[in-house]
This record gives C-alpha cells, structure tokens and sequence, in this order.
C-alpha cells in the first residue's frame, strides 16, 4: 500500500478502477463463458449460437454491474440511453473478438468447446476497459 500512496490521487483512482473493472469483468465474462460452455458442450448447441446467447446475458450482467460499481461516477453528464447505447456498440466488439476466438479455436482448430474461453478470459477484457473507460463512461 505505500506505493499507491506515491501515486497521484488521479492515478490511485485510475487503479482502483482497474481493479473494480478486473473484479466486474472476470464476474461477468464468466457468466458469459459458463452459460456459454453449458449451452456448446452440455446442451450441444452450435457454438455460435452458445456464444450469442451468452452475449446477450453478459451485456444486460455488464451494463448494471459497471455502470453501478466500476465506473460509477463517470459519464454522469450523458443519459442512461447515451450510454447504454455506447456500452451495446462496445458489447459488439466484445462479442465479435470472442466470435473469433470460438471460431478460431473450435471451428478452425478443431479444438474442445471450453477452448476459447481463456482469450475471452483475459484478452477480450483488457480491449473493452480501454473503450469503456475512454468512450462509454468518460
């Protein structure tokens, strides 16, 4: 804790929100990979299907959980309707990079179903911080 007080109190903010962010999103990226998973391998639905599905909870899951938690505070000077609709456009990139990653792991690879969820893990999340933080929520 002593190096965060060496940070700028901007800085300590920033950090702290990276750190409500990693909490949120690790929450709600996993809703979307269980209920994905769950929807491929156990259901046996086309994984596509099974990730548009998991989209879809994850984006309702995301918009309460980060607009109450994350970024609370932020984006205050635009309406709930401004901003969910930058939150779905920023939802779509999201969905489209893990589209990629079940394409590119199951479709293309030919690997198992649960494949694709370390990138929707962990590479996904860092690229939708940056666009939420700069677009959605400023």
């Amino acid at each position: 804790m002593k190096l965060l007080s060496r940070l700028s109190a901007e800085h300590r903010a920033l950090f702290w929100q990276i750190v409500r962010y990693g909490l949120t999103g690790l929450f709600v990226t996993a809703c979307q990979a269980a209920i994905y998973w769950c929807l491929a391998a156990l259901a046996g639905l086309h994984v596509q299907l099974a990730n548009l599905i998991g989209y879809g909870a994850a984006v309702v899951i995301g918009y309460a959980s980060h607009s109450a938690f994350t970024f609370r505070g932020h984006g205050e000077g635009s309406s709930h309707a401004a901003r969910g609709v930058r939150f779905v456009a920023v939802s779509l990139v999201s969905y489209a990079l893990n589209a990629l990653w079940v394409y590119l792991c199951v479709t293309h690879m030919r690997w198992p179903a649960w494949s694709p969820i370390p990138a929707m893990l962990f590479v996904t999340p860092v690229v939708v911080f940056g666009l939420n933080r700069q677009w959605v929520f400023k």
